[in-house]
């Protein structure tokens, strides 16, 4: 009863770790959604004429999907999203598995380790495609995923074709993919 009327200063171990692992998360998820190029510079519509040759169509199309990677993204997403508005089982489908995605892709900082195996990225990346799609193809929505998704790529095309690439600045380590990204974390960690 030494303890009486004082305010314990330390939580319980579970709760401390969980708070920990949702503060890195939100950590991530916002240093995620920073690589995201402000919109105005992406839609600053003086810096948008037709190129000159198909080699520069490319070169452009290469640019600035390697600049504006993230605002890609949210907006094939959001296309999708709201393809699938008026079928929610697969909106449910939909959200269940970016969640997954969020887990088990981008945010971890290791490597996933199953059964005492170190699962490569690049499987993770494979089978959570692999599912995303399947549940998708379940729900009876393979129309509306194909044409969104298409609608998707077409505006990201047409977006990467005609937006000038030389007022935009990309640097090499924008370019890289999540392993290298996580490499890179865990190599500093490891000397940390």
């Amino acid at each position: 009863m030494t303890n009486y009327g004082t305010i314990p200063t330390s939580s319980p171990p579970g709760t401390s770790t969980n708070l920990e692992y949702i503060s890195r998360a939100k950590e991530r998820i916002k240093a995620g959604l920073a690589t995201r190029r402000p919109w105005k510079v992406m839609f600053n519509f003086r810096s948008f004429n037709f190129p000159g040759s198909l080699s520069e169509a490319f070169a452009r199309v290469r640019t600035n999907i390697g600049y504006f990677t993230m605002n890609y993204a949210l907006i094939v997403l959001i296309i999708l999203f709201l393809s699938l508005l008026w079928h929610p089982i697969s909106l449910i489908v939909f959200i269940v598995m970016s969640v997954a995605w969020l887990f088990l892709y981008f945010l971890p900082e290791e490597p996933l380790v199953v059964l005492g195996r170190t699962i490569d990225d690049r499987v993770v990346l494979v089978v959570l495609a692999a599912l995303t799609i399947i549940f998708l193809l379940l729900t009876d929505v393979t129309l509306n995923v194909v044409i969104s998704l298409l609608i998707g790529v077409v505006l990201v095309l047409l977006h990467g074709v005609l937006r000038r690439t030389d007022d935009l600045f990309l640097d090499e380590e924008a370019t890289g993919l999540m392993s290298a990204t996580r490499t890179q974390a865990a190599g500093s960690s490891s000397t940390s």
